[in-house]
């Protein structure tokens, strides 16, 4: 019955196609994603679509649960639909909001027709992913990903066949699908052609939904709006680009991605504004503060094509308030993940615009023979990071060699690197050794806190990657070898040399490329960063939970071991939760008493009581002192002292003019 079912189905479908030539194309990608969404109903739901199923719908504490942690959304889409509602009232469309598992968030209904949409299920609460409910605007969409239409008897249950849905996917500020706008009917009039005008309304406002999300996520941002048409600029049509202070890209909505020509939001966050258009962040910053004119015009680099922009300067919000507005009450579910394997570039790049830069220039030198040192402070993901260099390059099914110089005994590393014959010395292997150079020909040799090697490794290790051959200890046969090396220090390999604790030309060999990671207090995607971990940790159920207040406090905390003591921090807080939620009293306790305080309370020591005269002279001046002692330590990278000083980097800037401390160019620069 199911077969014949969907035999014709596809036939009608098909059928449909051929009768509208002036829209085929559309009406193939109808065909395609309905015969897709029929397959996956039969297939993986193995759903009957003539039987009766008992309705999917959350009762009143779980629904309001689903909606506090879609707060932003919920509240800026039930605007937009209250909008959208007053024009195409009387038209019998009901408007739903759902999730990304099919639930229905809100509605906006016609009361007199609301009987009916309950009667097919349409209400608040409802599940109506595919899973339960076949083919349908909500869940196909979610699925496929796209806007679609999903016209009577294109739904693949048979109680569903007298409705018509369209839904649009609205995606949060880094593009990923967060929610789906529907607009659903029961009693369909005509052809598919008499939905069109509601199909363009719905995109629209799920596009309106997707730009005030983009914008009040980057509220501590200065904002730049461009479009080609001067009209069109601060209005819904026009691309939005977020800029930090040092004039770096760390956000882009779809439509700056659109009119760019850009392939993604990948090839643009990380970029500074100078190699995006023909100007410099700080000549848009002095020509909006001159009050000459709020229009100015540009071009883009890569086309030459001119557009029009403005230019609005960071606000005082903070860009999470959904996170922080509510109490320990609030629970953040999270899809777990299956996969045990090392993660992609892609994935280890998550969103943050340095470590989307540094995506960005591993891929160019993937197949080169350049040497790439890597940069960052311990636990920041240096070999996991050099893993997937590995990965992503043809050497990818030979070895991945991976050595901790510092974790080697100085009496033992060069046995461990270049190998050993039989009986070369006292307690030495009767078959001798290969050695990690010998191993790691054809594929990759990972050398770990490279600046802890002895220097007299450093001149053997010199030779051979300059002859690109290895000589074995207590041997006097060279075997020829295809190295492809990947450094990593936590150290500054150049401050070494001034020391003379490392070899200068041995630098130079291996310094072809550096890529700096970040460490984790400094990344701007660091909320889904930490998602991500709950997620890959936790794969004993579908879905991970964690308060929302543990959650904003694992985002607040100044984490020093970086990546490395996230994963400890999680994995204790999962082994030792009950009913699979993470709450505050399940982390480490040094997170859990961690208070993020500002620069007085951070850095400065107890002083004697003072006079009320000398006080506000005495803390200017205190305050003053802590953050050049703060930038210097941190040599000038403002994310890294904002981080540590426990403030916005906005909040810092303004400090920094507050107290007239001056920044180099090069410092100010250092996450360009």
């Amino acid at each position: 019955m199911k077969g014949a079912k969907f035999s014709a189905h596809a036939e009608l479908v098909h059928s449909v196609a051929a009768q509208l030539p002036n829209d085929g194309t559309r009406m193939q990608l109808l065909a395609s994603t309905v015969d897709s969404s029929w397959r996956r109903c039969l297939n993986d739901f193995n759903l009957d679509p003539a039987r009766d199923y008992e309705p999917e719908v959350l009762d009143h504490s779980r629904l309001k649960q689903r909606q506090a942690e879609l707060e932003d959304l919920v509240q800026i889409a039930r605007v937009e639909m209250d909008s959208l509602y007053e024009q195409i009232s009387g038209s019998g469309f009901a408007l739903l909001l759902a999730d990304t598992e099919g639930v229905i968030l809100l509605e906006r209904v016609d009361p007199t027709l609301k009987r009916h949409f309950a009667e097919a299920g349409l209400v608040v609460g409802a599940n109506w992913s595919e899973r339960c409910e076949g083919t349908n605007g909500i869940g196909t969409c979610v699925t496929e990903k796209r806007s679609v239409t999903i016209f009577r008897d294109d739904h693949f249950r048979d109680c569903h066949a007298g409705l018509s849905c369209s839904a649009a996917p609205i995606h949060d500020p880094y593009g990923h699908i967060i929610a789906v706008l529907d607009a659903s009917t029961v009693s369909t009039s005509g052809g598919r052609e008499a939905q069109l005008h509601t199909v363009a309304l719905v995109n629209l406002s799920a596009r309106l939904i997707e730009k005030c999300l983009f914008l009040r996520h980057h509220q501590s941002d200065a904002m730049l709006r461009f479009h080609h048409r001067p009209e069109f600029v601060d209005l819904l049509h026009d691309g939005a680009i977020a800029v930090s202070p040092d004039g770096c890209i760390v956000g882009t909505d779809i439509t700056g991605i659109k009119l760019l020509g850009a392939g993604g939001r990948r090839e643009l966050v990380g970029r500074s504004i100078a190699e995006v258009f023909d100007t410099s962040y700080g000549e848009l910053r002095a020509m909006t503060n001159s009050g000459l004119r709020t229009m100015q015009e540009l071009r883009d680099i890569r086309f030459g094509r001119r557009y029009f922009a403005s230019l609005a300067e960071a606000g005082q919000q903070n860009s999470r308030p959904a996170l922080s507005a509510h109490g320990g009450a609030r629970i953040v579910r999270i899809a777990t993940e299956r996969s045990n394997g090392p993660l992609s570039l892609e994935e280890l790049a998550g969103d943050d615009p340095q470590m989307l830069r540094n995506l960005r220039n591993a891929q160019r030198v993937a197949e080169c023979a350049v040497s790439v040192v890597i940069c960052g402070p311990t636990g920041s993901g240096k070999e996991a990071f050099a893993k997937a260099m590995h990965l992503a390059s043809s050497r990818s099914k030979q070895t991945f060699v991976a050595v901790n110089c510092a974790a080697i005994p100085e009496t033992l590393i060069e046995a461990e690197l270049f190998g050993y014959a039989s009986g070369a010395f006292t307690g030495a292997r009767r078959e001798g050794m290969r050695g990690r150079i010998l191993q790691s020909s054809g594929g990759t040799l990972f050398l770990d806190e490279i600046g802890d090697m002895p220097l007299l490794m450093q001149t053997r290790l010199l030779r051979v990657l300059e002859e690109q051959e290895v000589t074995p200890l207590g041997s006097e046969v060279t075997h020829k070898v295809d190295l492809r090396v990947i450094c990593a220090s936590h150290r500054e390999l150049r401050e070494l040399v001034q020391r003379g604790q490392f070899r200068e030309d041995l630098y130079y060999r291996l310094n072809g490329i550096t890529l700096d990671l970040p460490p984790l207090a400094a990344r701007r995607d660091k909320e889904s960063l930490i998602k991500k971990c709950l997620a890959r940790e936790f794969k004993d159920a579908p879905m991970v939970s964690i308060e929302a207040r543990a959650m904003e406090r694992l985002i607040q905390y100044a984490w020093p071991g970086n990546i490395r003591e996230l994963r400890n921090a999680i994995r204790a807080a999962l082994a030792i939760c009950e009913d699979r939620i993470i709450r505050m009293g399940d982390l480490p306790i040094a997170i859990q008493q961690f208070r993020p305080v500002g620069v007085t309370a951070t850095l400065l020591p107890l002083a004697p009581p003072m006079s009320m005269e000398g006080a506000a002279i005495s803390l200017e001046s205190a305050e003053r002192e802590a953050l050049l002692r703060c930038i210097e330590q941190h040599r000038g990278n403002m994310t890294v002292v904002a981080a540590h000083l426990g403030i916005s980097r906005n909040t810092l800037y303004r400090k920094i003019h507050r107290h007239g401390i001056q920044i180099s160019r090069r410092a100010d620069q250092t996450q360009a």
